[in-house]
């Protein structure tokens, strides 16, 4: 027979272990970072995306006392590097650094091995790029606004045309919506990658296209491309002249790539509240101000809330626009 004494012996102990273990939990978190931590990259080395985020992982590496080692894993579409961290055990040493593409994945791909809105801790938005949308010598020289560039298709139904990076990223993507919300068309003309094409944008064999801010902005201060807007609400610091598309031809249009990082989803909230916290103070030195400002990338601090919200406000828009581009997922 089993004694209540006993009983109750045994259920002390269990409340004395349990409040032991307490303790020891919030001192592993509170310990984090003991060891060095896995920043994965979906892109390749020395690309935009890398250098802002090695140059971010130095910093870290610094103010958490622990190195962040750059890994790139490339292939399908940042799937590969996406399901690696997801996977990964939630304990802090393995983050995902992406960019909006993530939010467009899901409108590409009918199958993949993670969830982008449920299998990660979104922690904090570092950084962005805005986009611009520039003309070229194919399109007539009085073309110089966004104004006159949506009165030229509307005059030339379906005979302009655009480049991008490739079918489904944002630079398609966010030339449909801009197709879509002024009711105009145009040919798109995909290339793998957004170099081949701004380089037939230059050679006048397309008329048109969206870039990232970094990489056109050497060909428009060169004067080879017509910078006629940014695609972010607010002006770009480094080209204020520029107007956006929301001030000029659709009010609320933004299409621009930001920067997160992601741990897996049930990493402990201290955790994720750690990075986040020095993620926004290497964010606020102005060392890394200057070092990016020249190339159009903007900085800024974030919380989790705050990305989360996003990411998921970013995938049902992207994944809408992506439908009715007619963009068929793989």
């Amino acid at each position: 027979m089993f004694h209540p004494d006993r009983r109750r012996l045994l259920a002390t102990i269990g409340a004395l272990a349990a409040a032991s273990a307490a303790p020891l939990a919030a001192r592993a978190q509170a310990a984090w970072p003991a060891k060095p931590i896995r920043l994965v990259l979906p892109y390749a080395a020395g690309g935009p995306t890398d250098v802002v985020a090695r140059a971010m992982a130095a910093r870290l590496g610094d103010v958490l006392g622990q190195q962040f080692i750059v890994e790139n894993r490339l292939g399908a579409g940042g799937n590969i590097a996406s399901e690696f961290v997801a996977k990964a055990p939630a304990d802090g040493y393995t983050a995902l650094y992406h960019s909006s593409g993530i939010a467009v994945t899901p409108a590409l791909y009918k199958k993949m091995g993670y969830d982008p809105a449920k299998d990660f801790a979104p922690v904090a938005l570092p950084a962005s790029i805005p986009a611009i949308i520039v003309a070229g010598p194919a399109l007539p020289a009085e073309v110089t606004t966004m104004a006159q560039l949506v009165q030229y298709l509307k005059a030339h139904p379906g005979q302009a045309s655009y480049g991008s990076g490739g079918i489904g990223n944002i630079t398609h993507l966010g030339v449909e919506l801009l197709l879509q919300g002024t009711g105009t068309r145009a040919v798109h003309v995909p290339y793998k990658g957004t170099a081949p094409a701004m380089t037939d944008l230059i050679g006048g064999r397309i008329h048109f296209m969206l870039d990232a801010l970094s990489s056109a902005l050497p060909f428009v201060r060169d004067q080879r491309v017509r910078a006629l807007a940014v695609t972010t609400t607010q002006r770009a610091a480094v080209l204020p002249q520029v107007p956006t598309v929301d001030e000029t031809v659709l009010k609320g249009f933004s299409a621009t790539t930001w920067h997160g990082v992601l741990l897996p989803a049930a990493t402990p909230a201290p955790v994720v509240q750690r990075l986040n916290e020095a993620i926004n103070q290497v964010v606020a030195e102005p060392a890394m101000h200057r070092q990016f400002a020249a190339q159009g990338v903007e900085l800024h601090a974030s919380t989790p809330a705050q990305f989360d919200a996003l990411l998921r406000t970013e995938i049902t828009r992207w994944t809408t626009a992506a439908r009715n581009a007619g963009v068929q997922p793989e």
